[in-house]
């Protein structure tokens, strides 16, 4: 597995979780300066600087539990507030809209220009916030500089280690299934026609050669797709078209859009329940990922300020009715266990805990599991 491919993840699932906001604050017709003060507060806490320096530290990816944690505390990282079952849908379609980008990708290093073309859109939403504009702005660099000289066995590398991720991931959603990209079963359908990726030839043509490495004999053949070679690359730098459209925002033209769990996805939570007892070394990553997020609080409605309620769901009843309806298993709540209580546990997470450590642990934390219960605060 790459150790490179958790701040393509991270940024990419950032991307599309602020897409679909986005959507959805307009669509339930939220005040533009509350809707605008949601997205600056959620992309600052985003592209914090420390989170920024340790994310792009080579590393494994995360749990998808512990994944799926950092993004319900960016998602209350404002005045916002989703329920569970929002939640759980906002979490669904970022997911499988990454999973199809990845799929998708005419060769792996176009991951870069997908990641590429989130941060583009999420400078649009803060063209008007300079000192946010900053902060993506210098996560820009880190990409082209940490990615920019990858060679393309380590895209490759990368691009197989997202789709280890999303592999048991198979939620239907209505943009695709409407489109024909998805099947009924929540499986993604592959073109066979379109761009062939930048540095290759159309499909057509066996060149034959000798001992000396001279052509001396070309056959053709017919090809069941209908392929085109792309007119130039997308471009890696600060600026430019990345031609690549994958990674553009879906949601620009207001669309319903519905997930539903598939049959697949129905095993894999029947077999979840053989694992429920929450494992300790998970409970350590998480509470190493509130050590990075640290002081990203969620905010609290003050002065003026009034929360409200999103909801990724066209009524309330809705919403009510999929809470019901999702398997508990694939719901991502996090139980809350003291694993350090257990002695025989104790020096192993401590052991673990200091490999991970990245900053001072504050004086005044007893231990004994309240980075993990601060984290737990904005579930």
């Amino acid at each position: 597995m790459s150790g490179r491919a958790l701040p393509l993840l991270f940024l990419n699932l950032g991307g599309e979780m602020l897409y679909i906001l986005d959507q959805r604050l307009r669509a339930q017709s939220i005040p533009g300066e509350k809707a605008r003060k949601v997205m600056n507060d959620i992309i600052t806490t985003m592209f914090n600087k420390k989170f920024m320096e340790e994310l792009f530290k080579p590393q494994e990816l995360y749990s998808k539990k512990a994944l799926r944690t950092v993004y319900d505390r960016l998602a209350h990282a404002s005045i916002m507030r989703l329920n569970q079952a929002s939640m759980d849908k906002l979490y669904d379609l970022m997911t499988m809209a990454f999973k199809y980008q990845v799929l998708l990708c005419p060769r792996p290093k176009d991951i870069l220009l997908v990641t590429f073309n989130h941060l583009d859109a999420i400078k649009d939403f803060i063209r008007d916030s300079p000192g946010i504009l900053n902060q993506v702005d210098e996560t820009f660099r880190q990409l082209i500089e940490v990615y920019g000289g990858l060679s393309a066995g380590e895209f490759q590398l990368i691009r197989q280690t997202l789709l280890l991720f999303f592999q048991d991931m198979h939620i239907r959603v209505s943009i695709f299934l409407k489109d024909k990209v998805q099947n009924s079963n929540g499986r993604f359908v592959l073109p066979i026609s379109g761009p062939v990726p930048w540095g290759t030839e159309v499909p057509g043509l066996i060149r034959m050669y000798n001992r000396n490495g001279d052509e001396v004999k070309r056959t053709e053949f017919t090809t069941d797709g209908n392929y085109i070679t792309p007119q130039r690359e997308g471009s890696f730098d600060l600026y430019g078209d990345r031609v690549l459209k994958l990674g553009t925002n879906m949601y620009s033209v207001s669309r319903q859009v519905e997930t539903h769990m598939s049959g697949s996805s129905k095993n894999l939570a029947s077999h979840a329940k053989e694992n429920v007892a929450p494992n300790p070394l998970a409970k350590e990553e998480l509470n190493f990922l509130a050590r990075l997020l640290g002081g990203l609080d969620i905010k609290k409605p003050g002065g003026s300020e009034t929360g409200f309620r999103l909801n990724l769901f066209t009524t309330d009843e809705e919403e009510e009715q999929a809470a019901l309806t999702r398997p508990e298993e694939l719901s991502y709540k996090v139980v809350n266990i003291e694993a350090t209580q257990d002695p025989g546990l104790r020096a192993e997470l401590a052991r673990i805990a200091g490999e991970l450590e990245v900053a001072e642990p504050s004086p005044a934390s007893s231990g004994k599991g309240e980075d993990l219960l601060a984290l737990m605060d904005g579930l």
